[in-house]
C-alpha cells in the first residue's frame, strides 16, 4: 500500500504545473492571447491596405454594346476622313482593354491615413502587450488562491482528525461513565462541521483550478508549490509615479493623441485640390457593315484631372472642428488616466503594507491560539474546563490558521497587482 501511495504521489508531483509554465503556455495558446494576436494582425493588414492603396487600381475591363445605326470602331479624326481609306462602321461593338487610374495629390489626405494606420498598428501591439499583463495577473492571482485554498484544506484537514480522535476518546469515556452524553454530541456536532467545511473546501479548489484551466487553455491537474518570502514592504509612491509616463498605458494614450492630430490634418486636407491622373489601352472589334469583315483598332488615352471645392457650406470645417473635439477628448482622457494611475498605485502599494500588517498580526494571533488550545486541552483532561472551552479554543486555532494563510497568500497576491500596474509581470 505504501509503495502505490509512493507511485500516487511520484505521478502527481510529475503532472504539476508551476506558475512560469502556465503564463508561458497560456501565452501562446489562450483564447484571450490568441485574440489579442488577431486584432494586431487586423490592424497590420489595415495598414497595408492604405499603404497600396496610393498605387492606384489596374483593371481589366470589356464592353459589348448594340447600335442601332453603323458606329466606327475608332473616333473620327481630320487625318482618318482626309486619307480617303474606307472608315470601317459597325452595329456590334466589342471593346476590350486595360485601365489605370491613381491619385496624383489628395491634399496629403493619404499621408495622413498612412500614419493614423501605422499609430492603430502600434497601438494593437502595445494592447497586446497590456493583454499579457492582464492575463500573467489573473493567472497568478487565480494559482496563489488553488494553493492558498490546499493549505487552508489542509489544515483543515488535520482539524478533522483531530476532531475525530477527541470523539473517540469521549466516546470511551462515555462508555466508562466520566463524561456526559451532552459532551459527545458537542464533539460529533464539531467533528461534522468541520468535516462539511473541508468538502466546501474540496469543491471550491476543483472550480478555481477549472477556472484557471479555461483561462490558460489546457486542463490542469496539480500546482507545484511557490516559494516566497513576507518582508516588510518598502515602496515610494513618488518613485514609482515617476515611472508612469513610461508604462504602455500612458504610451497607449499618447498614442491616441496622436492620432487625432493626425486626423484633424486628414481633415484639413479636404480644402486642398485634388489630383487624379486615369489611363487606358485597348482594342475596338467590329463586323464592317459595308464588307461583313471583322475589324479592329487599337485605342489608348492618359488624361489628368483636378477638382478643388470652393464651397461646402461648412462640411470640411465642421469635420475639422469634430476632428479638434476628439483631440481635446484624447488629452483630457490622457490627463485622467494619470490620476487614476496614480491613484492604483497608491491603492496598490498600500494593500501590500495592510497584507503584510495582517500576516504579522495573524501570525501573532496563531501563537496565542495555539497556547490557549493547549491550556484548554490540559484544563478539560483534568476536569477545570468544559468540552465548550476546549472546542472553542479549537475554532479560534482554526480560524487562526486559517487567516494566517490566507494573509500570506494575499501578500504575494498584492506583490502581484503592484507588477500588474507597472507592467512588470510579463518578462
Amino acid at each position: 500500500m505504501r509503495y502505490i501511495c509512493c507511485i500516487l504521489l511520484f505521478n502527481i508531483v510529475i503532472l504539476a504545473s508551476t506558475l512560469d509554465e502556465l503564463i508561458e503556455y497560456a501565452t501562446q495558446h489562450s483564447s484571450v492571447s490568441i485574440q489579442s494576436r488577431l486584432q494586431s494582425d487586423k490592424a497590420e493588414i489595415k495598414q497595408l491596405s492604405s499603404r497600396v492603396e496610393q498605387y492606384g487600381s489596374l483593371d481589366l475591363v470589356g464592353d459589348y454594346t448594340h447600335y442601332s445605326t453603323a458606329h466606327t470602331l475608332a473616333p473620327l479624326t481630320p487625318t482618318a476622313i482626309g486619307s480617303g481609306v474606307p472608315i470601317t462602321t459597325t452595329k456590334d461593338l466589342f471593346t476590350i482593354g486595360i485601365t489605370y487610374k491613381v491619385a496624383l495629390f489628395t491634399g496629403f489626405a493619404q499621408t495622413r491615413q498612412l500614419e493614423i494606420d501605422e499609430i492603430a498598428r502600434q497601438m494593437s501591439s502595445v494592447k497586446a502587450k497590456l493583454t499579457r499583463e492582464q492575463l500573467t495577473y489573473n493567472i497568478r492571482s487565480l494559482y496563489l488562491s488553488i494553493l492558498a485554498q490546499q493549505d487552508i484544506l489542509s489544515a483543515q484537514t488535520s482539524n478533522t482528525q483531530t476532531l475525530s480522535k477527541l470523539v473517540e476518546q469521549i466516546e470511551h469515556e462515555v462508555t466508562l461513565g466520566k463524561r456526559a452524553e451532552i459532551e459527545l454530541l458537542k464533539a460529533k456536532s464539531d467533528y461534522q462541521a468541520s468535516y462539511t467545511r473541508q468538502l466546501t473546501l474540496r469543491s471550491s479548489i476543483e472550480m478555481t483550478r477549472a477556472t484557471l484551466s479555461a483561462l490558460v487553455g489546457k486542463s490542469i491537474y496539480a500546482l507545484s508549490p511557490l516559494y516566497f518570502k513576507v518582508k516588510r514592504p518598502r515602496y515610494s509612491i513618488k518613485s514609482l509615479y515617476a515611472k508612469a509616463s513610461k508604462l504602455a498605458k500612458i504610451e497607449i494614450e499618447n498614442m491616441v493623441l496622436s492620432k487625432a492630430d493626425r486626423a484633424i490634418a486628414k481633415s484639413q486636407a479636404a480644402k486642398l485640390p485634388q489630383v487624379n491622373l486615369s489611363s487606358y489601352v485597348g482594342k475596338n472589334y467590329g463586323e464592317d457593315v459595308a464588307t461583313q469583315n471583322w475589324d479592329d483598332e487599337t485605342l489608348w488615352q492618359v488624361g489628368v484631372n483636378a477638382k478643388w471645392n470652393i464651397i461646402d457650406f461648412g462640411k470640411r470645417d465642421l469635420n475639422i472642428e469634430q476632428a479638434r473635439v476628439a483631440q481635446m477628448e484624447a488629452v483630457v482622457h490622457k490627463n485622467q488616466a494619470l490620476r487614476e494611475l496614480r491613484k492604483l498605485i497608491t491603492q496598490g502599494v498600500e494593500k501590500i503594507k495592510q497584507s503584510y500588517a495582517e500576516y504579522r498580526g495573524n501570525t501573532t494571533q496563531l501563537k496565542l491560539s495555539k497556547k490557549s488550545e493547549d491550556i484548554e486541552y490540559v484544563r478539560y483532561h483534568n476536569s477545570r474546563a468544559t468540552l465548550n472551552d476546549l472546542l472553542l479554543a479549537k475554532e479560534k486555532m482554526r480560524f487562526a490558521n486559517a487567516k494566517l494563510i490566507e494573509s500570506r497568500y494575499n501578500y504575494q497576491k498584492s506583490i502581484y497587482y503592484l507588477d500588474y500596474l507597472l507592467e512588470g509581470g510579463v518578462q
